[in-house]
């Protein structure tokens, strides 16, 4: 944690939110217009001294961390390092990339751009190669899409590319490692990865290639084939075509992601450029989240058959996680891009683009498909999986207004699906929603005030307190690094509990507060105790309940003992 505690330390949260809004001091504290939502009275407000930022608009609060990284889109990470090269903190000498592996890196590059000029040259400049270009073109390529992608061919044979590397003094353990060769079934022998393929090259977002994907053009199995894993190229982490199509969705506003080269390619043809694919694979946040660098909308058009639809239901909760305002489009008929183009036309897609469905709408469908929605016990379990999802938005204004949807969608009250996400009965006030309670918040602020408590605190506490807590994960992480005699922080936190939770952590923290003492501590923990075993009573007369109606006299005297037992624990602390 030293580094992390050390580029706190050098930053000024004041400086990092000026660039996002126009603060303006007022006492003690800074205030402007909220950089996350839309408001005409300022309520995002800056508190120096603490190094915490809280908007009492939209509920959005953190450290210069967590401010960071949701304004850039970045991991911790990734902000951490920005952070540290912004205010001249040096990153731990282990982190640098060593000099052996630059040069790895390199080679590889080298290598790729030699493979790359070969491929394009079979697609030309041979008999084998045109037979793949009329393939191409049958599908409804141009040339000038074929150059502008720098697609290729492999030839159907063992040995091809590695004999041109041969010619070239470039050693064959390079090729594999680049994932270009194989290991062959003999000692010492190998033999070229694509073969008989179209190759799609896969670039990085600085227009480097990194990887190949192959099109079999002989009826060979998989019909699609792509580089392994190398030192350069990561399948979760690259969206293909994303170096041509950066500029034209951030023009856009929007991106449609798309399965794969094809579908890609058809597309960007057709004029419509801001358009990625994600190589046939599921999309992973890391893919999410450099998509958002260029705009804040994705249209999901995956296949139109139950394969595609399934991968998009399963996109829509990574967009939602992250703040996209994700869509989805389902083309008629099954189709999928490439084929919707050919047989209908851009502008018939471009009409289809009117019509996508929202993300969390097509999420509540996909999760009900085949389900007996008539069975309440049914419909529950789907509501409360919706709202698991809708739970994960970072931002409490659009986190709302998903609640209201699903309500709207689901044909349940708005107030039942509210009480799903905070968990309470339905009599309690609003203003109590989703709020810790007060010996959680103060437990918190001294707990993160002064850690040298800690021991004393903790000393005779029982971690079953906290079970059932909203509070719960962020307890659970200070018990760890208290018993490993580790380091606790709001940074520390990052990416180990939900970002909701630490909005709130940031507003209990945000609070102005005395200085706390281990009597007080120990009272808050009396208190927390006290909701647990009251929850413990709840539910054991729940249970009590429902023994006797179905009978269970050996269950409903154990019952009996347990609810007299937590009934004495109570009655002690009063």
């Amino acid at each position: 944690m030293e580094i992390i505690d050390q580029v706190r330390g050098a930053s000024s949260i004041v400086e990092i939110a000026s660039q996002y809004t126009t603060l303006k001091r007022r006492g003690r504290k800074w205030v402007g217009l909220c950089p996350f939502h839309t408001e005409k009275t300022p309520s995002f407000t800056v508190d120096e001294d603490k190094q915490l930022y809280h908007c009492f608009g939209c509920g959005v609060g953190g450290d210069v961390f967590s401010l960071v990284m949701e304004r850039e889109n970045l991991t911790f990470p990734e902000a951490l390092r920005s952070l540290g090269e912004r205010y001249h903190v040096p990153m731990p000498a282990q982190q640098r990339v060593r000099p052996e592996v630059l040069k790895l890196e390199e080679k590889l590059f080298k290598t790729n751009e030699l493979a790359l000029g070969y491929f394009r040259k079979n697609l030309v400049g041979t008999a084998e190669g045109k037979k793949a270009l009329d393939y191409l073109k049958n599908r409804g390529l141009s040339d000038e899409t074929i150059q502008t992608l720098k697609i290729g061919y492999a030839l159907n044979a063992w040995t091809a590319l590695i004999d041109f590397f041969k010619s070239k003094d470039v050693p064959i353990s390079l090729l594999e490692k680049g994932g270009l060769a194989l290991p062959g079934s003999r000692p010492g022998e190998y033999r070229d990865r694509f073969r008989g393929r179209v190759i799609f090259p896969i670039f990085s977002l600085t227009g480097r290639v990194v990887a190949f994907g192959g099109r079999t053009v002989v009826d060979a199995e998989p019909k699609y084939l792509n580089s392994p894993e190398t030192p350069l190229y990561s399948k979760g982490k690259l969206l293909y075509g994303l170096n041509f199509t950066k500029d034209a969705i951030r023009r856009e506003g929007a991106s449609i992601l798309v399965e794969g080269y094809t579908d890609f390619s058809s597309l960007y043809q057709a004029g419509i450029t801001n358009v990625v694919a994600s190589l046939g694979t599921a999309l992973t946040p890391w893919q999410v989240g450099q998509v958002m660098r260029f705009a804040s909308r994705l249209i999901v058009n995956y296949d139109g058959d139950s394969a595609g639809r399934t991968a998009a239901a399963r996109a829509v909760p990574l967009g939602l996680e992250k703040g996209l305002n994700i869509e989805v489009l389902v083309l008629p008929d099954d189709l999928d891009p490439d084929a919707y183009l050919r047989k209908h036309g851009r502008d018939r897609y471009l009409a289809a683009l009117k019509k996508t469905v929202t993300g969390l709408d097509f999420l509540v469908d996909a999760l009900s498909a085949g389900v007996p929605m008539n069975i309440p016990e049914e419909k529950g379990r789907i509501a409360r999986a919706v709202v698991r999802e809708i739970e994960k938005v970072p931002d409490a204004v659009a986190r709302s207004e998903y609640l209201r949807r699903a309500s709207a969608k689901l044909g349940i009250s708005e107030e039942l699906v509210r009480n799903i996400v905070e968990n309470r009965a339905p009599d309690k006030g609003p203003e109590e929603a989703g709020l810790f309670c007060p010996a959680e918040k103060r437990l918190f602020q001294i707990l993160m005030g002064d850690r040298t408590l800690a021991p004393d605190i903790f000393a005779e506490c029982g971690e079953e307190i906290f079970e059932g807590l909203r509070s719960e994960p962020i307890f659970r992480h200070i018990l760890e690094c208290f018993k490993n005699d580790g380091d606790w922080s709001f940074a520390g936190l990052q990416g180990k509990v939900p970002p909701a939770l630490l909005s709130q952590l940031a507003r209990a923290l945000f609070e102005k507060s005395s200085a706390g003492s281990v009597e007080e501590a120990q009272d808050c923990l009396r208190s927390l105790r006290r909701v647990h075993l009251q929850n413990r009573l709840k539910d054991i007369q729940q249970k009590i309940a429902r023994s006797e109606k179905k009978g269970e006299k050996e269950e409903l005297l154990a019952l009996l003992y347990q609810k007299q037992d937590v009934t004495k624990q109570i009655l002690s602390m009063t």
